[in-house]
């Protein structure tokens, strides 16, 4: 089956495009905020580079983070919007659970100097979590993910990034469940909720 594979998550746009579990093509884009503009030129090239089309996909995976509020949403809409479109399920996974393989931390930028985690030894040891680097007991297994934070973990890093083949091992068996974002903390943007009295 034809998987289209999308992660919004981080900085790095991740798309790719995969038959079953072999992967026929892939674009890692650095975007930085910039996923709302680049998201769907790069799904039609991803497409183009595997030879395939919108049309023959038979399934979407899709990042839920945790991430940032507005990256996640374009992933998750896109992808959504994607599936409806052809008429296939859309499958939403831990953007975390698609770093790496194996025992292992995952660490990845969650911004104001904290970081997106999770533990695993081959599944998942506990929930996701945010906190900063410094104030992290983590478990004396290899840390992968973002390298930049190696020094304020005191722990090496090694530079791993969310894949097409880990967004496709990372899918639960089963139905897809509702594509709900996984947010760690409230947005860096809220309302503003104070009323002003109307002079008469």
């Amino acid at each position: 089956m034809l998987t289209l594979a999308i992660d919004t998550a981080t900085p790095t746009l991740v798309v790719g495009v995969a038959d079953d579990d072999r992967v026929l093509a892939e674009v890692g884009a650095p975007s930085g905020t910039r996923h709302a503009e680049l998201l769907t030129p790069t799904v039609t090239a991803v497409l183009e580079q595997a030879g395939v089309a919108l049309r023959d996909v038979g399934r979407l995976v899709v990042g839920l983070g945790p991430g940032p509020y507005t990256g996640l949403r374009v992933g998750i809409v896109t992808a959504a919007a994607l599936g409806d479109v052809v008429g296939v399920p859309v499958h939403g996974v831990c953007s975390l659970d698609a770093v790496g393989e194996g025992a292992r931390v995952v660490v990845t930028d969650a911004r104001r100097k904290e970081v997106y985690w999770r533990a695993y030894d081959g599944r998942p040891l506990g929930e996701p979590g945010v906190a900063r680097p410094e104030e992290l007991d983590l478990p004396d297994l290899p840390v992968v993910g973002d390298a930049r934070f190696a020094e304020r973990l005191g722990r090496a890093v090694a530079a791993v990034e969310v894949s097409t083949a880990g967004l496709l091992r990372a899918v639960p068996a089963g139905d897809p469940a509702p594509l709900t974002p996984l947010y760690l903390r409230r947005p860096d943007a809220v309302p503003n909720v104070t009323r002003k009295a109307v002079s008469q």
